[in-house]
């Protein structure tokens, strides 16, 4: 079997999920876009509305970008796992309490696409703080929040509700922050169902 796995790299080597150039066997992304997104820079201010802090491990340009799109439209998910990483080494650690909850994705768009990047993103962070994710948020109607302007965003956020108590302290997890409406919703359904402290990651932020 590994003859076979190695035979099949050489006939077609594996690509990098950020530029789709050839990068070594089991990499992610080749050695280039690894440098690139060593050198972006966090992100960490006062959170939108409801959130007490929010990081990020990038801004969303570049390879922070191009991998939140492998995941969310590709379907690499994979890159959920290299995503993680970056966040638990590089975040804070008194940002890195309590319980993982990710930030909840509109039924249609899960049923469209198969998975949650957002909730495959909080499973492998939770996985590396040794706990597991809290589903105590659903997403009610279609939340299509892509391509909307500015201000739709913020004037027309998605409903967000709570389906069980919210632990204490809330560790929300999301692929991007864009103008923070999201996290805002989510953070006011928290903190109805019992959160005080809502602290957000992302992966990239838009600045």
């Amino acid at each position: 079997m590994d003859f076979l796995h190695v035979a099949a790299g050489l006939i077609a080597p594996p690509l990098c999920a950020a530029c789709g150039r050839s990068c070594r066997p089991e990499a992610v992304i080749c050695t280039r876009c690894s440098r690139a997104l060593a050198e972006a820079t966090p992100l960490l201010a006062g959170g939108p509305q409801g959130i007490d802090r929010v990081w990020s491990s990038a801004s969303h340009d570049g390879v922070g970008r191009a991998l939140v799109g492998a995941l969310k439209f590709r379907r690499l998910l994979p890159v959920a796992e290299l995503m993680a990483d970056r966040m638990h080494w590089l975040a804070p650690g008194h940002l890195l309490s309590g319980s993982v909850v990710a930030v909840p994705a509109a039924p249609p768009r899960m049923r469209r696409r198969g998975f949650d990047p957002a909730g495959e993103l909080a499973a492998a962070l939770a996985a590396r703080l040794d706990s597991e994710p809290v589903p105590c948020l659903v997403r009610r109607g279609s939340g299509h929040q892509v391509g909307r302007r500015r201000a739709e965003r913020i004037g027309h956020p998605p409903r967000i509700e709570a389906v069980a108590e919210s632990p204490r302290s809330v560790l929300l997890i999301d692929d991007v922050l864009t103008t923070g409406a999201t996290l805002t919703a989510c953070a006011a359904a928290l903190r109805g169902a019992g959160a005080k402290r809502v602290v957000a990651l992302t992966f990239t932020r838009r600045v």
